[in-house]
């Protein structure tokens, strides 16, 4: 069935794409904020940390009780934040060595309870495995309202705290000496992430949900260049990925619908990286390009106007070779190209048949301009 066929599907199909798109847009979202305050692997830390709480939650509740699953996972998760904070206030390791140990401590006390609870009865009919790489089919029209609910805190806290958040973001010092509380706004977007992280574990799970926070964010910071454009991109691409993924994964039997996410979000940030405009490499490399020419043809022109000085002529005839002796064989095209844009144009020579050529009072005056830009 055509994928955009599958979308009217009434069902689990229209569950899981509804699902994605949440899950997506607030990902994304709040990924902006750790992309920006170099925290990347804070989403990393935090997805690996939640896995102790799911099995605790399973060993607590004797069942698979989502709600106290989820709930240990996100006690976890915020555990796993303070200490990242703690080790980095109290001690003088950086902040991305203080996520390592955390999030390896973290995620070895997590298998060794999932190795104990799956030996306990029953759990292998609550599908504690499902939870490391996600399982879309599991998400029921129930968790879609706390998907949403969570969005809705999210996107409230946010707008009540944004120029807080924004400072912090940028300038935690220039904040600090203003007397905000920036501990207490650094730990509240970090247990926004936690709970972002937690509602998204069905789907994308422990392993992969780090790409949904990190890489649209990243495909989003190649294309704008203030923040609130970037969040709400972000989100955009979060949700767009999130569909198009639910879809493709829907569209064929047996495809897991987390990693056909990811990697829908990676091809994203794949284009972006080529494609966006100022910061993709397509457009540095034209920016390289044009420089290079540039650079090449105010190099020949200085030669020609050196040429003719030193023979006290303005339009000595000057030979493409005597160009090459001063500076090197320039650029192909460059010679063409100046004569083109009239700065310089062919002219004969008898008795000699090579190619010369002579500045035109363009020419000087764009000589003089640039030796006049180089005197000190």
């Amino acid at each position: 069935m055509n994928p955009l066929e599958l979308l009217f599907q009434p069902g689990i199909v229209q569950t899981v794409v509804l699902g994605s798109a949440l899950l997506g847009s607030l990902a994304g979202a709040l990924g902006a904020f750790a992309v920006l305050r170099q925290q990347s692997l804070l989403g990393d830390a935090l997805s690996h940390a939640t896995l102790p709480g799911v099995c605790l939650g399973f060993l607590v509740a004797g069942t698979r009780d989502l709600g106290a699953i989820l709930l240990g996972a996100f006690l976890a998760g915020a555990l796993a934040a303070l200490s990242v904070m703690l080790i980095t206030r109290a001690t003088r390791l950086k902040t991305d060595a203080a996520l390592g140990i955390v999030l390896s401590v973290f995620f070895a006390v997590g298998v060794v309870l999932l190795t104990l609870a799956q030996g306990r009865p029953g759990a292998a009919q609550a599908g504690l495995s499902t939870f490391l790489f996600g399982q879309a089919a599991a998400i029921l029209r129930a968790d879609l309202w706390i998907m949403g609910g969570v969005a809705a805190l999210a996107s409230g806290t946010l707008a009540a705290l944004w120029k807080e958040v924004k400072l912090v973001t940028f300038d935690p010092d220039y904040a600090r000496a203003l007397g905000l509380p920036v501990l207490a706004i650094e730990a509240t977007i970090t247990l926004l992430i936690a709970l972002a992280i937690v509602v998204g574990l069905q789907l994308a799970g422990v392993i992969l949900m780090v790409a949904l926070l990190i890489a649209p964010a990243a495909a989003a910071r190649q294309w704008v260049q203030s923040l609130g454009a970037m969040v709400w991109l972000s989100a955009a691409f979060g949700a767009a990925a999130g569909v198009t993924g639910a879809l493709i994964s829907a569209s064929a039997r047996g495809l897991a619908t987390g990693p056909v996410v990811v990697l829908v979000a990676s091809a994203v940030v794949l284009v972006s990286l080529v494609a966006a405009p100022g910061r993709g490499l397509v457009w540095r490399w034209l920016r390289e390009a044009r420089a290079r020419r540039a650079i090449a043809g105010r190099r020949v022109l200085a030669a020609f106007q050196g040429i003719a000085e030193a023979h006290g002529d303005r339009t000595y005839p000057t030979e493409e070779g005597m160009v090459e002796t001063l500076i090197g064989r320039p650029a192909p095209g460059v010679m063409d190209r100046l004569e083109r844009d009239g700065f310089i144009r062919r002219v004969d020579h008898p008795p000699e048949t090579t190619r010369h050529w002579e500045l035109t009072e363009k020419g000087h005056a764009r000589a003089d301009r640039e030796r006049g830009d180089r005197k000190p």
